[in-house]
């Protein structure tokens, strides 16, 4: 598998997570695109095309909750990480049981986002 054609896509309203996530994606081979809402994804023609998302769970508007339950209104079934800054258990458990690959608590080590990646596309 060529991971450079893997595109991810981070939605987060964080902007220091829209600078530093995409290097740590492409230092691990990725390509990847950030937005800074669901709103902005949804208009936008890369939703088809990507292999996973990384999405906050609150942002102002839509939430990450809510984007997933758009994209599969758009019969969209791409892999989905969370970020979030709550620290909930609950939280993650909720997540995951909706169809979340993961749900990764700020601030994460680059190996969980690794392992979150192997879960979401079966990368080696």
């Amino acid at each position: 598998m060529k991971l450079s054609s893997q595109l991810v896509a981070v939605v987060d309203d964080d902007e220091s997570v829209r600078e530093s996530l995409p290097d740590l994606l492409k230092e691990l081979g990725f390509s990847a695109v950030v937005f800074t809402s669901a709103e902005e994804i949804l208009a936008s023609n890369i939703v088809q095309n990507t292999r996973c998302f990384i999405l906050d769970v609150t942002m102002p508007g839509m939430t990450g909750p809510d984007l997933q339950v758009q994209l599969a209104r758009r019969g969209v079934s791409t892999p989905i990480i969370y970020i979030t800054a709550q620290k909930d258990e609950a939280l993650r458990s909720r997540l995951i049981a909706k169809g979340a690959v993961a749900c990764l608590f700020k601030p994460f080590s680059d190996a969980a986002l690794q392992d979150a990646l192997r879960l979401a596309i079966g990368w080696p």
